[in-house]
């Protein structure tokens, strides 16, 4: 394992979100923050995989991938951000925090540059896999990250094309995927780290089971702790029943039949 480049990207993650803080303070607005977050795990992970001496054809698997899922999930919260309200789970915080939000939120955010360099050492750890590259379980993963990511680009077209219409406001969304899952961005988002430690296998016994950490970090982020717990508090203070009468017939995370339904 290449500690130094390790900490190279290490120190990178820790100066693009502490630049994320700045332009938060400076504009008001937290979506940046996510933006540069998405934009700073894709470049740490394209890094790492240059750098890395495993095998080449499971090297451009993985740039690709990364580089992919990084440049569509910024771009995306980019949109999603500019011209937009205040992210709810960030503005909550802030209020919270009160006149010590300014050196609170860097914290918070050097957190976030933490999670970010988990899920870049698994990136590494599947660019510096030397075994040769396709196996069964290299294709596997291939077709879990396809899926994952394609699946997540869905969910938030069909997010985003409900924010426009007039039940916006007041309604709650219950098109296409968003019919199975609350979150269904949320669900592929995690499934897609799921395909990193199929890649990894194969590095030394002590260093490939590391990259397990990317999805067990990613759904414990997502179920317990930034993801779906601040959000669906802020759709109950928002939607109150309809909400609530959501959450009664559909799963919050994994997609799956509705409840009090029959299945045609």
């Amino acid at each position: 394992m290449d500690v130094g480049l390790l900490i190279i990207i290490a120190a990178g993650l820790v100066i693009a979100m502490t630049g994320a803080w700045a332009i938060q303070r400076a504009t008001g607005s937290s979506g940046w923050i996510d933006t540069i977050w998405s934009f700073a795990v894709g470049l740490g992970g394209v890094v790492a995989v240059i750098f890395a001496g495993g095998d080449g054809g499971r090297r451009v698997a993985a740039f690709a991938i990364i580089a992919i899922w990084s440049l569509r999930l910024g771009f995306h919260i980019a949109g999603r951000t500019k011209g937009a309200d205040e992210d709810p789970r960030y503005g909550k915080l802030i209020e919270e925090w009160g006149a010590s939000a300014a050196p609170r939120l860097w914290l918070f955010l050097q957190v976030q540059a933490l999670a970010a360099f988990v899920l870049v050492l698994a990136v590494y750890l599947t660019a510096a896999n030397p075994e040769p590259f396709p196996r069964i379980i290299d294709l596997l993963a291939i077709a879990i990250a396809v899926i994952a990511i394609g699946g997540e680009a869905i969910s938030d077209r069909q997010l985003a094309a409900f924010r426009k219409t007039l039940d916006a406001k007041t309604g709650v969304m219950e098109i296409g995927l968003w019919r199975y899952s609350r979150h269904p961005n949320y669900f592929f988002e995690w499934l897609g780290w799921c395909a990193w430690p199929l890649l990894a296998i194969g590095m030394p016994l002590s260093w490939s089971w590391l990259s397990l950490l990317a999805p067990l970090l990613m759904y414990w982020l997502l179920v317990h702790v930034s993801g779906i717990p601040p959000l669906e508090q802020h759709m109950l203070a928002s939607r109150g029943d309809k909400f609530r009468a959501l959450q009664a017939r559909v799963n919050a995370f994994f997609p799956g039949p509705r409840k009090g339904e029959s299945p045609t």
